[in-house]
């Protein structure tokens, strides 16, 4: 029996190498597993188009309408689209006015295809007052 000490035996090593599987492997399974979806928080089915994307956007605010008249507003530089509490005019012409003083802004409408006539119109009428002049339609691309 021997009790003593040896340093040969005292050395401990750490292998990387499992720990490098690892964490490899916990990459891999991140990276799949993650979506890289726009998401809105109004569901939405837009109308196609047979237009062509444009490449690059301007600052935008995106007036998101649901197929039951419901708003929500979206800024680009955000990207979190905002429900209204309600779908009457003045609140809408408060959401859009904190936007009143910015210079070349792109007021994009995403209606859903189901929704009333009446609510599209109510956005544009609202941005007229607002003077937000340069206002476009959000489609879908037709493919045959």
């Amino acid at each position: 029996m021997n009790f003593g000490h040896s340093d040969e035996n005292d050395e401990t090593n750490i292998e990387l190498t499992p720990l490098i599987d690892v964490v490899f492997l916990l990459l891999i399974f991140f990276m799949i597993s993650t979506t890289f979806t726009k998401e809105t928080s109004l569901k939405i089915n837009l109308p196609e188009s047979t237009g062509e994307a444009v490449a690059e956007q301007p600052l935008s605010i995106e007036v998101q309408i649901g197929a039951e008249s419901q708003y929500a507003i979206a800024a680009s530089n955000d990207g979190a689209a905002k429900p209204l509490i309600n779908s009457n005019r003045e609140t809408l012409k408060r959401a859009l006015a904190e936007y009143q003083s910015q210079t070349k802004l792109l007021l994009i409408i995403r209606a859903d295809r189901k929704a009333p006539h009446e609510s599209v119109i109510r956005v544009m009428d609202v941005a007229q007052e607002l003077g937000l002049s340069n206002v476009t339609f959000a489609t879908k691309q037709f493919v045959e």
